[in-house]
């Protein structure tokens, strides 16, 4: 689940829908215990987000993705979480029977009715069905010599 690289404070998740079906988890513990939610997990220390969505999903359910553009960010004076609208690339949806029990593709308009899915995930997959395109990742070397920023914009 988490090493001594682990950044804490900053976490991703993504919604992916396929076909009219989106991908979820059902999760081992906290407070998510038994619920389905959309997979994502924390940034490692000089990780992306994007590298860290990529990896999450990999790990935890054996799909390749491809991160879109940001649908939803939460944050407060001590972490963030940013939700990304995601692309299915290839792989075959199973458990890492460590922190999900199962991973099942779900018809949209039935995860958004069932009870074992949280309102954060159902409220983060309205955003990736809605019409609005969200924030769009640009390339950004800046002018100062330093890594190259990640910027998103409209």
């Amino acid at each position: 689940m988490g090493n001594e690289n682990t950044n804490w404070g900053q976490s991703v998740t993504g919604v992916v829908i396929r076909d009219d079906k989106v991908l979820l988890a059902r999760h081992t513990y906290g407070g998510g215990k038994g619920m389905l939610i959309i997979p994502g997990g924390y940034v490692n220390y000089n990780e992306t987000p994007q590298d860290a969505l990529i990896r999450e999903f990999m790990e935890e359910t054996h799909i390749k993705i491809k991160p879109l553009n940001i649908i939803g960010v939460r944050f407060n004076m001590h972490d963030w979480y940013i939700a990304f609208r995601a692309e299915y690339v290839s792989g075959e949806a199973s458990s890492d029977n460590d922190e999900n029990s199962e991973v099942l593709w779900i018809n949209v308009n039935e995860a958004l009715s069932r009870d074992d899915v949280p309102e954060l995930t159902k409220k983060l997959i309205q955003s990736a069905i809605s019409k609005d395109d969200g924030l769009r990742y640009t390339d950004y070397q800046g002018s100062i010599q330093h890594a190259p920023y990640s910027f998103y914009c409209l």
